[in-house]
């Protein structure tokens, strides 16, 4: 299905590179310049992208998160398992090569393929969760890095790179409200002075009487970046509450969903790592 903007969109502002408007299905995909990659790599994205272009069918904002505007945090609702390899993808093709360093579980690198797609994108891999099946939990110290994933985001972003988080940190198919949700992408807005970039995942074709499947078809609505105040290593807790709310009710508007930070969820699992992290981020971080 061709990749198309939403007609609704004012894009007469928009640079005419991050329309993604008039798309020529696979040719477009295959004629993209990505001048920074090497001749497997870009094989490689385009053909991740071309799979993706079937499921995503429109993408509107992508001038918020253009390599111009690194280094951002791009903050998503997570609804089914194939977005978090499709959507980074996508954008890495439609940002001309550059990377956004998204957070994952690493339990999804032990997938035949997939873990060699997460060395490619660099991905930082959060590996709080055990291993399903538990057996396969004696591999979990080759995916484990010598820091925390929090200080390994915070890394990214203070040498100008973006980061994108789940904040949901598991596959949510409420078609109605979004979970809670994680605060990292809010502590390290804080922490760094980086903006947030909310981004909502829609399902049109989705029944609201029946949870989000698999194969329901995309779209991807990037709004204006969230803008901080001034950096403090530790913000305060009500600080710290206060951001997350605004993000995630950002998100929340884009996904077409209601979100609540009382709704109910998962207890949150502490992130790894052998940095031990402060008392605010052992309570708020991320999966």
């Amino acid at each position: 299905m061709p990749l198309t903007a939403d007609p609704s969109a004012d894009t007469a502002a928009r640079p005419a590179d991050w329309i993604a408007a008039d798309w020529a299905g696979a040719g477009e995909i295959l004629r993209r310049p990505l001048p920074g990659l090497g001749l497997a790599d870009r094989w490689l994205l385009r053909a991740v992208a071309l799979a993706a272009s079937t499921r995503v069918s429109a993408i509107t904002g992508l001038e918020h998160v253009r390599p111009a505007a690194d280094p951002f945090v791009l903050v998503l609702n997570h609804s089914t398992r194939s977005e978090a390899l499709l959507v980074p993808a996508l954008l890495t093709l439609l940002r001309g090569g550059p990377l956004i360093h998204f957070m994952a579980d690493w339990n999804f690198a032990l997938i035949p393929g997939v873990g060699f797609l997460y060395r490619k994108a660099e991905v930082l891999a959060v590996t709080a969760k055990p291993a399903r099946p538990r057996v396969l939990d004696r591999l979990r110290p080759l995916y484990r890095a010598d820091i925390s994933v929090l200080d390994r985001a915070r890394d990214a972003l203070r040498r100008g790179r973006s980061v994108g988080i789940f904040p949901e940190a598991t596959v949510n198919r409420d078609p109605h409200r979004l979970r809670p949700g994680r605060r990292s992408a809010a502590l390290l807005s804080l922490t760094t002075g980086v903006p947030v970039v909310p981004a909502g995942i829609r399902f049109p074709d989705a029944s609201p009487d029946r949870p989000i499947r698999d194969r329901d078809r995309m779209e991807l609505r990037i709004g204006p970046p969230l803008r901080p105040p001034p950096p403090s290593e530790r913000p305060a807790p009500a600080d710290l509450r206060a951001w997350h709310a605004t993000v995630m009710t950002a998100v929340a508007a884009l996904s077409g969903k209601s979100w609540s930070d009382t709704a109910p969820a998962a207890p949150a699992a502490p992130t790894a790592g052998s940095t031990p992290p402060t008392s605010t981020e052992a309570r708020h971080a991320t999966g």
